[in-house]
């Protein structure tokens, strides 16, 4: 009899249980049109997926999507045949690929950056040294070129969330970035992300 119980409780938590989210990264590439967010958020939401992250931008004549995916198994093994299908119907460079979320990490505090200077070769490249060389992980990262205001110069913006370890003084950290932007002539903000 207590065998039977115990069967009956496995069989019954094992139909029952929600079924364990998966996650799947999403890019897509394609010519700038109207109704090119529509048609790919439309498979996504027939499979039975979830958009939990998205970034999406205009670059040049390109339309560019990085999405993070949720459902389960099911639903994304049925979208990364439908997104593929997408692909060749619609004129989009889609890739995908199988992920886990981000985990927290309290090891580390965010930070914002802004950044704005002339345009010049080369400023992602410094920034991203800067940081990378102090072991400081960037989590997001955006620039755009503009004409300033009055002028019309060509200006550069950069803003991006870095994620600085705990262990790094910060008031030193602060004072250091503020040397090395201003050797490069950057007009640099930095300051902790709000909650």
């Amino acid at each position: 009899m207590r065998e039977r119980a115990r069967s009956f409780r496995f069989a019954f938590a094992a139909r029952y249980t929600l079924p364990v989210k998966q996650h799947l990264a999403v890019s897509a590439v394609g010519n700038d049109r109207t109704g090119i967010v529509h048609e790919l958020s439309r498979v996504i939401t027939e499979c039975g997926g979830s958009i939990s992250e998205s970034r999406m931008a205009n670059l040049g004549s390109e339309f560019a999507m990085l999405l993070l995916v949720s459902g389960n198994w099911h639903s994304l093994a049925k979208l990364e045949t439908e997104l593929k299908k997408l692909g060749e119907t619609a004129g989009l460079t889609v890739n995908v690929k199988r992920t886990e979320p981000r985990s927290a990490r309290t090891d580390m505090l965010p930070y914002s950056i802004d950044v704005v200077c002339l345009d010049q070769t080369g400023i992602v490249t410094s920034l991203s040294g800067f940081f990378s060389s102090r072991a400081i992980d960037i989590a997001e990262l955006s620039t755009r070129v503009y004409a300033a205001a009055h002028t019309g110069a060509s200006m550069f913006s950069v803003q991006m969330i870095v994620n600085v370890p705990t262990r790094i003084h910060l008031a030193h950290l602060r004072e250091e970035f503020m040397d090395f932007c201003d050797s490069l002539n950057l007009d640099a903000i930095m300051e902790p992300v709000k909650s």
